[in-house]
């Protein structure tokens, strides 16, 4: 989706002895067949040749070398990997091929395209299995399961939040350095994250966070329902205070604190390599588009808080269309993806947080997968040996799971143009935001 595109690489390879232990400690408890060596044999598969695609967006860690893996354990299997450049590239074409034909055989698709998705689950072949019971999350899983209770979506990551910062800006500005400083200091709500950040402005006269859009992103996923009625999925989004509020506290604070950027713009990710904001916004998958933009930089740390307690932006599923010419074999291959073990693997690629519980209950297994790689880790590169634990702490601070409905993509696309335009400077905070509430009345 626009708000959350992993779009650079960084190109971490996962080290398998690393996950030796993990691969051990997920083993058991219904969830091992899909993922197991043992399944290269499984009655869905026969030995003909064939070919399978798999679609994804950005980068979910799905290494050359992991589906190597998956290649060595079938031999008469080879796969095709496309991947698009943004996520809204991504949704265009899914949702233009749907049940028209030429989708891959495994498709990814985005959390927040989930309620269109859900409208179209007859198109989608059904994954239930007793061998996948209760792998992820119960809301991820929830959100995948249609009226008829199949499983339509194999969950991959999710996106719990924490503050990245940059050390050698905060140093710069007199603040606080150590990550639990840092935390300590951000401790509270949005007011206490702003007030912190007028505190750096005034010190250096830098910009605190990057974008009015991002900032907006983590504060509206905090509002259980925002645009949506959930019991009737009436368009509420023009009459919520909650959302004309958070569009006014985000656009007061970026007056003063932000650096004016349109997220994932190409001044987005320079300044990023720049180091020319203090603070962001950041799932983990964010580690890796901060790495890949910023790679010489040594700055970046994370900080074990979120203003208002707790947030989770992003995370994604794996679709396999029921018209595809490999079905059985591409469901096969969506489990064994979403495995614990291969997770944890994407997780050391690309930052990518587990929605499932086994490696989510497993804090070593965490921290030795942000350790992993080749150097410098995500661990080295920001400057901790506990980014699982962060992340970790991080989703078990999440109290809200927001309701998305069918407009949910749209209105928020709306918003976040409309906060672009007071960014750039085009329009002011009024005026775009009475013509945000006319292009949300216009959707009906």
């Amino acid at each position: 989706m626009s708000l959350t595109p992993r779009t650079r690489k960084a190109g971490i390879a996962a080290g398998a002895a690393v996950f030796a232990l993990t691969l051990a400690a997920c083993s058991g408890g219904g969830d091992s067949d899909p993922s197991s060596s043992d399944s290269a044999s499984d009655d869905a598969m026969s030995d003909e040749p064939i070919t399978l695609t798999i679609s994804t967006f950005n980068d979910f860690g799905y290494t050359q070398e992991l589906l190597d893996e998956y290649t060595e354990l079938h031999p008469n299997v080879t796969i095709e990997a496309n991947v698009a450049a943004t996520s809204n590239d991504a949704r265009t074409n899914y949702f233009a091929k749907l049940g028209a034909g030429g989708l891959a055989d495994v498709e990814a698709i985005e959390v927040d395209w989930m309620p269109e998705v859900m409208e179209y689950a007859d198109l989608l072949a059904d994954l239930t299995s007793a061998d996948v019971d209760g792998r992820w999350l119960d809301w991820k899983t929830e959100a995948a399961t249609d009226s008829e209770g199949r499983l339509v979506a194999y969950g991959t990551d999710i996106g719990p939040e924490a503050v990245c910062y940059n050390a050698t800006l905060f140093e710069e500005a007199g603040l606080p350095t150590d990550p639990a400083e840092v935390a300590a200091l951000l401790e509270g709500d949005w007011d206490t994250y702003f007030s912190v950040g007028q505190d750096y402005v005034d010190a250096t006269g830098g910009a605190w966070f990057d974008s009015a859009g991002a900032i907006y992103q983590g504060v509206i996923n905090q509002v259980a329902a925002a645009y949506e009625d959930p019991d009737t999925g009436e368009l509420i989004a023009a009459d919520n205070a909650e959302v004309a509020d958070a569009f006014t506290m985000v656009t007061d604070a970026s007056a003063g604190l932000s650096a004016h950027l349109s997220q994932w713009s190409d001044d987005w990710y320079a300044a990023l390599a720049n180091e020319d904001f203090a603070t962001m916004l950041c799932p983990g998958w964010m580690l890796g588009v901060i790495q890949g933009a910023a790679p010489d930089s040594t700055g970046w740390n994370v900080a074990d808080v979120f203003p208002g307690g707790g947030g989770n932006w992003g995370g994604s599923y794996l679709t396999v269309p029921a018209d595809g010419e490999n079905v059985d074999a591409a469901i096969e291959f969506a489990a064994w993806l979403t495995a614990p073990e291969q997770q944890l693997k994407a997780l050391a690629n690309a930052g990518t947080f587990p929605s499932q519980n086994s490696a989510l209950e497993d804090e070593t297994a965490l921290n030795d997968a942000f350790a992993s790689g080749d150097s410098p880790t995500k661990a080295e590169f920001f400057n901790t040996d506990s980014l699982g634990t962060i992340f970790s702490n991080r989703a078990n601070a999440i109290t809200v799971s927001p309701f998305k409905g069918s407009s949910y993509f749209d209105v928020n696309d709306i918003i976040q143009n409309a906060l672009t335009r007071t960014e750039d400077g085009s329009q002011d905070p009024t005026t775009s935001w009475d013509q945000a509430l006319s292009e949300i009345a216009a959707l009906g």
